[in-house]
């Protein structure tokens, strides 16, 4: 009976080790996908405010448009990125914008709409997903992914790094890491996730925006020197006035 038990307890941890492995980094992303809006996102339009900013994006399949709205001195400006590219309106009308400002003002639109759309997004085809094992923060075990982008397809940014700690249960992103090119060397920022809602079908989070004390640190250690207390709060990212149709 004994050798019994011990071959069924031997199956099991066989089996559960086998189950585990298949768990790829593609596959914990489509988990996430799934969890926080899955298709929602593919047919979604959605509204928020973020820093004194309007910010709209509507998808429509594999059509999309992110806008930026906001007041100046010169008007009211609108800029739209699409599958054609970058345009910006003053006052409704279209303006010229110099070829150097395109791209930073491309990724500037971007970059909001990819943090509040977020996981979506990280199964784009310039997007490479590994993973880097399993790591506890604060008692909570996470699946720890990092991803980074082709040259090809990955903007203007695409020599950034990210990792992402996603809950082994919830498959939900708890909390996320960058690091991006400055003109004097590397910066990198930790963001841990609060204020979640759901909104028709689509996970909402808010961020509290940190960076590391010891600029010696590793992209990969910032969970570590999260739970350590080694990491400065800048700010926080928060939308305000979430819409989605």
């Amino acid at each position: 009976m004994q050798n019994l038990k011990y071959i069924v307890v031997s199956c099991l941890f066989v089996i559960a080790c086998k189950t585990e492995t298949q768990l790829t980094a593609e596959k914990i992303i489509d988990k996430t996908i799934e969890v926080s809006g899955g298709e929602n996102y593919l047919k979604a339009n959605i509204e928020f405010d973020f820093r004194g900013k309007h910010y709209r994006s509507h998808r429509a399949g594999g059509s999309f448009q992110y806008e930026r709205q906001f007041t100046d001195s010169i008007g009211n400006i609108k800029d739209v990125l699409n599958n054609d590219g970058f345009q910006r309106y003053v006052n409704n009308n279209s303006v010229v914008v110099i070829d150097s400002m395109i791209p930073k003002y491309s990724a500037s639109v971007n970059s909001v709409h990819y943090f509040a759309l977020l996981p979506y997004g990280l199964n784009d085809a310039a997007v490479n997903k590994s993973s880097l094992g399993k790591v506890t923060i604060k008692d909570k075990f996470y699946h720890k992914i990092k991803v980074t982008f082709d040259q090809e397809g990955g903007g203007e940014d695409f020599e950034d790094v990210f990792v992402y700690w996603i809950d082994t249960e919830t498959f939900k992103v708890d909390y996320l890491a960058y690091s991006y090119i400055e003109t004097d060397g590397v910066g990198m920022r930790f963001r841990e996730a609060y204020n979640e809602r759901i909104i028709n079908g689509l996970r909402f989070v808010d961020y509290k925006n940190y960076k590391p004390i010891d600029e010696a640190l590793k992209l990969n250690a910032l969970d570590k020197a999260f739970e350590s207390n080694q990491l400065k709060l800048l700010s926080k990212i928060e939308l305000k006035n979430i819409q989605v149709n």
